[in-house]
């Protein structure tokens, strides 16, 4: 090989790492803001998933809520303080895909849940009103105020910081 090839080969090994390496910075701040999020719902909250308690079923035997637990970290419409407990309808699915005929309008940006995330959520009070189908609450046998609704996460976006 002459020095001009290994000069060659040597400067695109070099600049093939620094372009992986740009894209392996930081992420992009998002707040999670969008139309959707902004609009549905009758309370929008940024919160993070403090808690699953379990493991997800499987979807190939029926539709489902999973109740989460969140701590709310701002408000931005309605009211919302403290820790909620939010059912997602069918975990195991992309939001931006999970809607179906029990479900209603619900989407956003999540492909996954993960403790420790932080979402920006559209929320409606009463699960029990939206939710068309099994709703899975392992927090039930939880001491908590009995008028403390569950609620219905109608849209999740992810909050990067």
């Amino acid at each position: 090989m002459t020095s001009i090839t290994r000069f060659l080969i040597a400067g695109i090994g070099f600049f093939g790492v620094a372009a992986l390496c740009v894209g392996c910075g930081p992420a992009t701040p998002d707040d999670g803001a969008d139309p959707q999020v902004a609009t549905q719902g009758s309370i929008e909250v940024t919160a993070k998933l403090v808690d699953i308690t379990g493991k997800f079923p499987p979807n190939d035997l029926y539709d489902y809520a999973y109740v989460m637990k969140y701590e709310v970290l701002k408000t931005h419409r309605g009211e919302a303080t403290g820790t909620l407990l939010v059912g997602q309808y069918n975990p195991l699915k992309k939001r931006a895909v999970a809607a179906d005929e029990r479900s209603g309008e619900i989407g956003g940006n999540v492909t996954r849940f993960r403790v420790g995330d932080i979402h920006r959520l559209a929320l409606e009070p009463n699960i029990d009103e939206y939710c068309m189908a099994g709703i899975i609450n392992k927090y039930a046998e939880e001491d908590k105020p009995s008028d403390a609704p569950l609620y219905w996460a109608v849209w999740t976006n992810r909050v990067i910081q």
